[in-house]
């Protein structure tokens, strides 16, 4: 037995088949999601309908929990409050249906890994788990956003908490709305993708700056809060380095932070700015990314892409100073909430710890 313990043989099999039961698993944890959730729209359906046309009014709902609980004593989600719920989750996508089918086309045109998978709304938010499709219908304003927080979370896998947060942040009103030449510079579809990676504003609630911040301390506290700015940022961009150096004719020049984005193929400049936009500003970062290009960029990566992040901005100088320019550049600004006096500055961590927290999640 203690040989066949230690058979490489027999270890790789054994993996192999633990690897199947958990595929199968996930499989069956989803196929019970979907049909749960099935049973949940044709509950909530029947209830609308029973209420609309009786005269029973909503305290038959306590009347049909307490029956279907006796009835079904080993399942759970028969209270009168989720019966509520489902009754709310399947009115609230009830809208006209060729206006509902437009919405949904419109919006899985821009998940390419979606597309031709998905036929109709009650298939989308069946591949997501319940608490995930209360909180977006509580959240939503309509149905436009429901079904983009929906495709989000299924593209993403995020947890209830990280949805949570993606919607406060107001995630559906910055998405794609960034100043770009990306569809004049980038050829299709890589250019729309491009497009709606960017956000307009950026979210950088978990900063804590001084009033008069400049781009170092930004830079530090972006460096030292990674994860945080990832998740900002979106699935995709893998952080290389800060203060990234190029030698360039024997000078030296660095780059504020450096990705690479998975999904877009290419290398990512960031450049920030802790003062309002000037033009002038985009003639540095097209410099940086014809020096990215030919001395990082290898023959399987797309263009390098350059994004201007920027404590404000004018819309029409900043449609203006990309007109004409050959690299795909993005100009977008920041927000952060929390700000600390001058006199607290000296409680921030050092560039010591900034260093040693970035060591430890180079990894990402």
């Amino acid at each position: 037995m203690i040989e066949i313990l230690n058979n490489e043989l027999y270890r790789s099999w054994v993996s192999e088949l633990k690897d199947r039961i958990k595929s199968a698993q996930i499989k069956a944890s989803l196929s019970v999601n979907s049909e749960m959730l099935n049973l949940y729209w044709d509950l909530g359906k029947s209830i609308s309908e029973k209420l609309t046309v009786s005269d029973w009014g909503t305290k038959v709902v306590e009347t049909i929990s307490k029956d279907l609980t006796h009835s079904f004593p080993l399942m759970d989600g028969f209270s009168k409050r989720n019966l509520l719920f489902m009754r709310q989750w399947y009115e609230f996508y009830q809208i006209a249906e060729n206006k509902s089918i437009e919405i949904m086309k419109q919006l899985v045109s821009q998940f390419p890994n979606m597309q031709n998978q998905l036929e109709n709304i009650q298939q989308i938010i069946s591949l997501i788990p319940w608490g995930h499709n209360i909180l977006i219908i509580q959240k939503s304003q309509d149905i436009e956003q429901a079904i983009f927080y929906a495709l989000k979370t299924v593209e993403h896998n995020w947890s209830r908490a990280v949805l949570g947060l993606q919607i406060e942040s107001r995630l559906f009103e910055r998405q794609g709305r960034a100043v770009t030449n990306f569809r004049l510079t980038l050829p299709k579809p890589q250019s729309d993708l491009a497009v709606e990676t960017l956000k307009d504003p950026y979210k950088f609630d978990f900063l804590t700056l001084a009033e008069k911040a400049n781009e170092k301390d930004l830079e530090d506290q972006l460096v030292q809060h990674i994860t945080q700015f990832l998740l900002e940022l979106g699935t995709g961009f893998a952080f290389i380095g800060r203060q990234y150096l190029l030698k360039i004719a024997e000078n030296e020049y660095k780059i504020d932070l450096l990705f690479y984005h998975i999904r877009l193929r290419c290398f990512v400049v960031v450049e920030l700015k802790s003062v309002e936009f000037k033009p002038e500003f985009t003639g540095k970062l097209s410099f940086y990314l014809s020096a990215v290009d030919d001395i990082l960029r290898n023959e399987n990566d797309n263009p390098t892409i350059g994004i201007l992040l920027c404590k404000s901005k004018n819309k029409v100088e900043a449609e203006y100073a990309l007109r004409g320019l050959s690299q795909p550049i993005g100009i977008a600004e920041y927000q952060f909430s929390k700000a600390i006096p001058e006199n607290l500055k000296s409680q921030l961590p050092t560039i010591q710890d900034i260093e040693a927290e970035l060591n430890a999640k180079q990894c990402l």
